[in-house]
C-alpha cells in the first residue's frame, strides 16, 4: 500500500502574508460578491472564467439580504458568487466584477485562502492567467 500514498514533503503549504503558498508557488484567494440574481451572477462569473481571471465560480441562489441603503432598510433576494482565483488576480477580479455589476456599490470581498487541498490549489493556478 505504500505506493498509494502521495509524497507531500515537497508540497507542504507555508503561510506568507495570510495566504496559503505551496512550495510549488500556488497562492489562492476567494472573492465573495452578491448579485441581484443567479442569472446576473452567471453572466458575470462566465465573463471572469472566459477571461482567465477565475478558475471556478460557485453561485448560491436564494439568499436574503437585509441592509440599510440611502437611509432605508431593505430586504432583497440575491445570489452569492464565490470566485476561486490565484492571489495576484484578486484586484483584477474585483475591478472586473465592479465593471460588470449592475449595482452602484456592489458587495465584493477578497478573502485569503490559508490552506486546502494542494492539488486543487494547483488546479486554480493552472486554470487562471498569470497575474499582471
Amino acid at each position: 500500500m505504500a505506493g498509494n500514498h502521495k509524497d507531500l514533503s515537497t508540497t507542504e503549504p507555508t503561510i506568507e502574508g495570510g495566504r496559503c503558498r505551496a512550495r510549488f508557488g500556488t497562492q489562492a484567494v476567494l472573492v465573495y460578491a452578491t448579485c441581484p440574481s443567479a442569472a446576473e451572477a452567471e453572466r458575470i462569473g462566465g465573463a471572469l472564467v472566459d477571461q482567465g481571471l477565475a478558475a471556478c465560480i460557485n453561485i448560491l441562489g436564494g439568499m436574503t439580504s437585509i441592509y440599510v441603503w440611502q437611509g432605508s432598510r431593505h430586504t432583497d433576494s440575491e445570489a452569492v458568487m464565490i470566485v476561486k482565483t490565484r492571489g495576484g488576480l484578486g484586484p483584477q477580479v474585483v475591478a472586473a466584477i465592479r465593471a460588470l455589476h449592475p449595482y452602484d456599490t456592489p458587495a465584493i470581498l477578497e478573502l485569503p485562502v490559508t490552506g486546502g487541498n494542494e492539488d486543487f490549489l494547483a488546479w486554480i493556478e493552472a486554470q487562471t492567467m498569470p497575474a499582471a
